[in-house]
C-alpha cells in the first residue's frame, strides 16, 4: 500500500446534507421544515414552552435535595489492583496510595480521594493508602495479611455565630 492509496473505509466519513440548496437537492426552499410557524423560524427554542401555560416541569413537585458541595470518589476494585500488579504496573511490596494508583494508569483522575470496593480476587499481600474503602475490601487485605489505611477526611468545625 502506498501513501496516495490510503481511503477512509466505505461510510466511514458521511457528508453533510446541505439544506436550502434548490429543489433539485430534495431539501431546498423550506429546507424540510415546513411551511410558516414557530418552528419555520430561526432563533427558536421550544424546551419547555407551551404557549404560555405552565410547562410540565415547573407543574410537577420538586423531591429531595442535592448537595452542592457533595464529596465524589474515584472508584477501583481489588480485582482491578490485582490486574495492575500481574501486569508489573504497580509494585506490591511498595505501599500503594492514590499518587502511585493514578500513574500506573488504574484511574485517570483521584477527584475527591478514591474508595476501594472489594469486587474481584485479590491475591498479593499490599499496603494500601487510600481515603475510602468498603469493609469487605478492608477484610480481604487484611486476611492476606496486607494493610488497608483509610485518610481521615478533614472535617470543619461549625462557624460559631454566638457573640
Amino acid at each position: 500500500m502506498k501513501l496516495h492509496e490510503l481511503r477512509d473505509n466505505p461510510g466511514a466519513a458521511k457528508k453533510k446534507v446541505r439544506v436550502g440548496r434548490g429543489p433539485g437537492s430534495g431539501v431546498g426552499k423550506t429546507a424540510g421544515r415546513g411551511i410558516k410557524g414557530q418552528k419555520s423560524r430561526s432563533g427558536v427554542a421550544l424546551g419547555g414552552y407551551e404557549g404560555g401555560q405552565m410547562p410540565l416541569y415547573m407543574r410537577l413537585p420538586k423531591r429531595g435535595f442535592n448537595k452542592p458541595n457533595r464529596k465524589e470518589y474515584a472508584v477501583v476494585n481489588l480485582g482491578l489492583i490485582q490486574k495492575f500488579i500481574d501486569a508489573g504496573k504497580i509494585d506490591a511490596a511498595q505501599p500503594i496510595t492514590e499518587t502511585v494508583l493514578v500513574g500506573a494508569g488504574v484511574l485517570r483522575r483521584s477527584r475527591d480521594g478514591i474508595r476501594v470496593l472489594a469486587k474481584g480476587e485479590l491475591t498479593a499481600k499490599v499496603v494500601l493508602d487510600v481515603t475510602g474503602a468498603s469493609a469487605g475490601a478492608i477484610a480481604v487485605v487484611e486476611a492476606l495479611g496486607g494493610t488497608l489505611t483509610v485518610k481521615q477526611a478533614a472535617v470543619e468545625a461549625p462557624a460559631d455565630n454566638a457573640a
